[in-house]
């Protein structure tokens, strides 16, 4: 019972309004948009449009959408279908934003993940990368 309160307590402190370090709020929810509709796309099996998503940097190394993937069902099972995640703090460096999301992945554990998101010609975002870490545990 006390392991089913900890994702929740984790979730709710992320959930909080965050200062985001010199990044606009447009951008900010642009780039969290991005990130919010590439998770859905993975949660219903769209993988061409979980693609879409990805930056041309990304497209390069993964040329197709079943070898993108098949690298996110590998590398980022977390990030491929986590069991729920919110936003962290953002910062903006003019062309790229950098967004901190708090993931509660698949095996019950919880996750950092910092996703760089670069700003296109077009102005549109897309993901350019994903670092993930282990959370520190919030119980004592």
């Amino acid at each position: 019972m006390r392991r089913s309160a900890i994702p929740f307590a984790f979730f709710s402190l992320f959930m909080m309004p965050v200062g985001s370090a010199g990044a606009g709020e447009a951008e900010v929810a642009a780039a969290q948009a991005v990130i919010e509709q590439q998770m859905q796309a993975f949660r219903s099996d769209q993988d061409g449009v979980a693609y879409g998503f990805a930056s041309p940097t990304l497209r390069r190394i993964y040329p197709t959408p079943e070898a993108f993937m098949a690298m996110v069902r590998n590398a980022y099972p977390m990030v491929h279908r986590p069991r729920n995640f919110a936003f962290g703090a953002a910062e903006d460096g003019g062309s790229e934003i950098k967004q901190t999301v708090m993931i509660l992945g698949p095996d019950g554990k919880d996750y950092e993940a910092l996703y760089t998101l670069q700003q296109q010609p077009d102005g549109s975002w897309l993901i350019s990368s994903v670092n993930l870490r282990a959370a520190n545990s919030l119980s004592t």
